[in-house]
């Protein structure tokens, strides 16, 4: 089993992040000097993926733009010895093999998986999703793939969450997987649940590695939450199946689709960006004082 595809769902509506997500994607929005999206992009391909399939809508052309080639401002950057910059640009075409595919329609993250099962084929195929950007030296993708691979089954990310937040999430009942500390077993998977419903503090978070059975899941998926088809209503049927492991992996994690979230990343980002770390240390040092 070896997992070299990666899926990308990026076709939400960014509501949260209106009035600029009506016409620039939330994937979109800078996060110091590199669109959310790349960040995701990059750490996919930092875990062997080769292949990727990024699912926008009809208002998202612009990010099949970002990842082409851009001849006429390479050839002017050249022409004025900005080479690096040049070389810079390019190098984001072709960090992977990138393809692009429109979801029609917006019917949840389950059906999003479901438009890529001709993409995926019978081969695993990982999924992240495009405004969670993970951080830590090793990325959170590899960690599901190694899991995925040695066990030879689907993997997703996980980690504990606050009682009082778990409803904005899932929540899992898992057992250990023997010799292993932070590999866990998924035995039953609650989207959104009510206060009557939390099985565990344990949720999954914006990483997923699936085996093809996925989508014989997703074919017939009825609609859950929120009328949409919940992909973590087809784990947990899959996990009824076959073996389903929840990885509590190192890193992490920003939620880049909120205006708090949204802040919070950036700041995190040019804090220790060598461009402006130094200058945001001293403005943020000098705006404390003057608040004091």
């Amino acid at each position: 089993m070896k997992v070299r595809k990666a899926v990308i769902p990026a076709a939400g509506l960014g509501t949260r992040l209106l009035p600029e997500t009506k016409t620039v994607p939330k994937e979109m929005l800078p996060i110091v000097d590199k669109p959310a999206v790349q960040y995701v992009v990059e750490e996919a391909v930092k875990s062997g993926i080769e292949d990727i399939l990024i699912l926008t809508n009809r208002s998202k052309a612009v990010m099949e733009d970002y990842f082409d080639y851009h001849p006429e401002l390479e050839n002017k950057l050249r022409a004025s010895g900005r080479n690096e910059d040049a070389d810079l640009i390019r190098r984001v075409a072709d960090m992977a093999n990138i393809t692009f595919m429109r979801q029609k329609e917006t019917l949840g993250l389950g059906h999003a998986v479901l438009c890529a099962k001709e993409f995926a084929g019978n081969e695993p195929f990982a999924v992240l999703l495009g405004d969670d950007i993970m951080a830590g030296e090793k990325p959170v993708t590899l960690q599901l793939v190694e899991a995925a691979e040695k066990y030879g089954c689907s993997a997703v990310g996980a980690r504990h969450v606050a009682l009082d937040q778990i409803g904005k999430y899932c929540t899992l009942r898992y057992e250990p997987v023997e010799d292993e500390e932070k590999i866990f077993r998924i035995l039953e998977a609650i989207e959104k649940p009510g206060p009557d419903q939390i099985l565990s503090d344990f949720a999954i978070l914006g990483r997923y590695v699936f085996t093809p059975r996925i989508f014989e899941i997703l074919a017939d998926q009825k609609p859950g939450y929120g009328g949409e088809i919940q992909l973590t209503d087809a784990i947990a049927r899959l996990a009824k199946k076959e073996k389903v492991l929840a990885v509590d992996f190192e890193g992490r994690r920003f939620d880049t689709g909120s205006v708090t979230g949204y802040l919070e990343t950036v700041l995190e980002y040019a804090l220790h960006s060598p461009k402006c770390s130094a200058w945001l240390r001293e403005y943020i040092l000098k705006k404390a004082k003057e608040l004091s």
